[in-house]
């Protein structure tokens, strides 16, 4: 029988890291806690299996910087992101990059436990990629052509001011855009939006 997987859960704030071990251990899943990047790296080699959860800025080392890195070891541990507001552009790049999902902070509880759930289940090979990919395009179908151009936008990590520049449209119209978009797709927040677009190939 393989062993029981375990939640690695990396942040450099204390607190952060016994609120997320609380959360995780309710919820009936094994948490391991670690200060920064190099004490879970220090850690890596007699890891137990599971996923990781990991604060995108750090000192000494990103998140992004960490999952890159952990490539290069051949980890296929699924990464989860925890992101601050001005760090989505970097959390879009983690994803185009293999992360399986990333949640802005201060991110819903229940959010957080179903991503782990399911980075602890299917583990480093997704064997729903595929179905994932084909709902995230029909979805995605239901947008308009603006709202695509909208969209793209904002996996692209621009602001809607930016946005608003490229398309020649006015930044409220952008935010009105953005919110079609968002209640057409069934979401409610911009890492949401971004995961469907990216499971949609934009």
């Amino acid at each position: 029988m393989p062993p029981e997987p375990v939640v690695h859960v990396i942040d450099d704030d204390e607190a952060v890291r016994q609120s997320l071990a609380l959360l995780l251990t309710s919820a009936g899943l094994r948490a391991q806690t670690y200060d920064g990047p190099r004490d879970f790296l220090a850690a890596l080699p007699a890891m137990a299996p599971g996923c990781i959860i990991t604060d995108m800025r750090m000192p000494g080392m990103s998140g992004l910087e960490l999952m890159v890195h952990l490539g290069t070891l051949g980890s296929t541990r699924p990464v989860i992101l925890i992101t601050g507001h001005a760090d989505v552009a970097l959390a879009v790049e983690a994803m185009k990059r293999g992360a399986v999902d990333f949640l802005e902070k201060p991110f819903d509880d229940a959010a957080l436990i179903a991503a782990v759930r399911k980075a602890v289940h299917v583990g480093p090979v997704d064997v729903a990629q595929d179905a994932d990919a084909r709902t995230a395009r029909a979805a995605v179908s239901t947008l308009s052509a603006r709202e695509k151009d909208v969209v793209r936008g904002l996996v692209d990590g621009k602001t809607n001011k930016m946005i608003a520049r490229d398309l020649g449209i006015s930044a409220r119209t952008v935010e009105e855009y953005r919110a079609t978009a968002k209640s057409k797709l069934g979401v409610r927040t911009l890492p949401a939006l971004v995961r469907i677009a990216l499971r949609a190939g934009f």
